[in-house]
């Protein structure tokens, strides 16, 4: 008997809001990436996502700031205290990327720490609406002010963020230094932000185009496909995961769409 993987999308318009506890998700911004004229030029950005502790409110004025000594685990741990923002988009959408955190009670002072998944200009564009925030960009840690700490970051070895909430290396797309948001414990399960590990849902005949290293994509996205129920992908609307029970003596199973077996 095998696991049978397949996607459908999940339907809602952004701000898309997942609610959890103790972290909630919103998808502020969707990412796309349109062809547009001729010679191969694309029109994109990434997706721009939030993820809320339920212990943060609006109520909640006072801001924690990491401590400027002792290790990673611990500024990372505080830093996830407050509002986390995965990827920022590109320049060009510094403007709805204000707005949406506004739609949510978010201003960019609020916002504690921001993990960009890898470094493309589509992803990390905004960073400088943040500069209070700690960084974590694909492998680098910084608090504000640019002190960088080691964190020991493998694929192995995810770093634990607080209850259900890790940052995961899954390399590929961009190199070896990509990585993803796991967020544990939401209604619809888990949900995994992953940066271009996924352009969209249904891009089995495009991504390989665009990784740098697709051997180690390829890994990323069975780790993903194995653990997630909800996929926010780089360029594209959230999509489920749905694991099914298949006997591959069994025909006509009727399982339209299926995905890869892992």
């Amino acid at each position: 008997m095998s696991r049978l993987v397949r996607t459908e999308p999940l339907l809602g318009e952004p701000p898309l809001r997942v609610p959890g506890d103790p972290y909630s998700v919103v998808v502020l911004l969707q990412g796309y990436a349109e062809p547009e004229g001729v010679n191969g030029a694309v029109r994109a950005d990434g997706s721009v996502t939030l993820v809320l502790p339920r212990a943060w409110g609006q109520a909640s004025s006072h801001r924690e700031h990491p401590p400027e000594g002792g290790e990673a685990k611990t500024a990372l741990e505080e830093a996830a205290r407050g509002p986390i923002l995965v990827d920022t988009g590109g320049p060009w959408a510094r403007e709805a990327l204000l707005g949406a955190l506004a739609g949510q009670g978010v201003a960019p002072t609020d916002v504690t720490l921001v993990v960009g998944t890898h470094g493309h200009s589509d992803h990390i564009g905004n960073l400088g609406l943040f500069p209070d925030a700690a960084l974590l960009v694909s492998h680098d840690f910084c608090l504000a002010g640019g002190r960088y700490l080691p964190h020991g970051l493998g694929e192995e070895r995810p770093l634990r963020l607080g209850p259900g909430l890790e940052v995961w290396a899954t390399p590929g797309h961009g190199g070896q230094r990509d990585v993803s948001v796991v967020v544990a414990g939401t209604a619809l399960g888990t949900v995994v932000v992953v940066g271009d590990v996924f352009e969209r849902d249904g891009d089995e005949d495009s991504w390989q185009a665009l990784s740098e290293d697709p051997v180690a994509q390829e890994r990323s996205r069975k780790r993903v496909l194995g653990l997630a129920d909800v996929v926010v992908p780089g360029h594209g609307a959230p999509f489920r995961v749905v694991r099914e029970a298949w006997n591959p003596e069994t025909k006509g199973s009727g399982n339209g769409g299926q995905g890869p077996v892992v």
